[in-house]
């Protein structure tokens, strides 16, 4: 992509401004595709690995989560980062951690490597899933950023989906080093990209490199009018002194609406998610299905369910709202874990029982993809006051992903010491506790600006009532 100065045009953008903003973005949220991919890379990688190197459920365990143990780590660094090196140089380093790492796990010689490599492509997914929506949200134009921040889920999505496929494609001759060595590809095409990226206006400005910034947004907007008008509004928005830690400490208010991201993205893991992603093989064997062929075209399955599940959420989030999403999600995860839950109580021994179980899977699936998958996100970026939002996001990304390592290192011990029923039962019952939540301390934010949020908030009024 061409980097060179265009002439502002007067009167209107011309035709390739829209063209310079989506081949930006698509770049950028190759991110997502790279989070996505090395989500759902490891399920169908596990099987082969165990039988390699000989390991029981704790190690496998261990194999999986320590990539969320990455993950904490580089979301808990990755606001400090974004600030001090800018949103683009935080985004390579991600993409260059990720084909280092994919590198390190495809030529592990023992499992302490292999576990290596994944934390190393942790602290990449942590700098990606913090930096890239916020460079995407800060390089949109407003009528197209919710678009564009959606685009980012979707590819997550879309990754989990290319993994499963390469993991399928592999699996013939069980290679599991090239399922965990093909995320390199996409990594250094990123890298590449992001070379020819413009830096993030905002952050152009926050470090007092104006004319740089004007430079960008000439290049993606093209109108005289609309960048003043930006400049204006960036500059407003640096005028306000961000507090954090400080913030945190000192008004109760902010404590209240951290604790509520917490609790958010606590559910959001607990539901079960990626525990599915992450053991897709293992459960489809619980179902009847023995073979490794059979059980890896399930994951294709999942994947294809959890994107088209995706567009749900897209289409339905500023009409029904936040709250009936949720409602809706977590009934539908409630029902359709617990019934996998009774078949597997009675026993899977007929095919009808087989594509029962396959059905109440996908049904599950599905229930995340429209609601707890964006919509927790996007309420954890919008009840956030500006002065600590990026504390905020920052401490809920990081429960995230500690809530996911948690759901990730004991889903095979729970299988052995509860039994195979009991365990989705006990995902069934949290999802019900997710519902109540729901209902008692989230807020509805559908059509509330952001600055109504935090005046309610600073007000003191009850979290539920937050967006009225």
């Amino acid at each position: 992509m061409s980097t060179t100065h265009h002439p502002i045009a007067h009167g209107g953008a011309p035709a390739h401004r829209p063209f310079h903003i989506v081949l930006t973005s698509a770049i950028a949220a190759l991110a997502g595709l790279l989070f996505g991919l090395d989500i759902g890379v490891i399920s169908g990688a596990l099987p082969f690995i165990a039988r390699h190197f000989q390991v029981g459920d704790q190690m496998q365990e261990w194999i999986v989560s320590s990539m969320m143990v990455g993950a904490a780590i580089g979301a808990l660094g990755s606001g400090w980062m974004a600030r001090a090196i800018g949103r683009k140089l935080s985004l390579m380093i991600g993409a260059a951690l990720f084909a280092c790492a994919s590198a390190v796990c495809a030529f592990a010689i023992d499992p302490a490597m292999l576990i290596g490599g994944r934390v190393l492509l942790g602290l990449a997914v942590g700098i990606a899933s913090f930096t890239a929506p916020l460079y995407l949200s800060e390089i949109a134009p407003r009528k197209m950023r919710g678009a564009l921040i959606s685009l980012h889920q979707l590819m997550v999505t879309v990754g989990i989906l290319a993994a499963f496929l390469s993991n399928t494609a592999f699996s013939g001759k069980g290679d599991w080093r090239w399922m965990l060595g093909v995320i390199a590809f996409p990594a250094i095409a990123m890298l590449i990209g992001l070379v020819f990226l413009p830096r993030s206006p905002r952050w152009l400005m926050s470090v007092g490199r104006r004319d740089e910034a004007q430079a960008v947004l000439n290049r993606l907007r093209g109108d005289e009018k609309a960048i003043q008008t930006e400049m204006r509004e960036i500059d407003d928005q640096l005028k306000v002194e961000f507090e954090g830690w400080g913030l945190f400490r000192s008004n109760r208010n902010f404590r209240r609406s951290v604790l509520l991201g917490v609790l958010l993205q606590i559910a959001q893991q607990l539901t079960g998610i990626n525990v599915v992603m992450y053991y897709a093989p293992r459960i489809f064997g619980l179902a009847g299905y023995g073979s490794a062929h059979d059980q890896l075209w399930g994951t294709v399955i999942v994947g294809i369910v959890n994107v088209a599940a995706t567009f749900i959420a897209i289409g339905l989030v500023d009409r029904w709202g936040r709250k009936p999403i949720l409602y809706t999600g977590f009934t539908v995860m409630a029902a359709a874990l617990a019934s996998l839950g009774m078949l597997m109580h009675i026993g899977i021994t007929t095919p009808a029982h087989q594509y029962a179980a396959v059905a109440a899977l996908m049904i599950f699936i599905a229930g995340f993809a429209m609601s707890a998958g964006p919509m927790i996100w996007i309420l954890c970026a919008e009840i956030q006051p500006i002065k600590g939002r990026d504390f905020g996001i920052a401490v809920s990304t990081f429960v995230n992903w500690v809530a996911n390592t948690i759901a990730g290192a004991t889903f095979l011990t729970l299988l052995n010491t509860l039994g195979h029923a009991q365990t989705f039962w006990l995902y069934a019952v949290l999802n019900a506790a997710f519902l109540l939540m729901t209902f008692w301390i989230v807020p509805e934010t559908k059509d509330v600006s952001l600055e109504q949020i935090e005046r309610n908030l600073m007000a003191g009024k009850p979290l539920r009532q937050l967006g009225q």
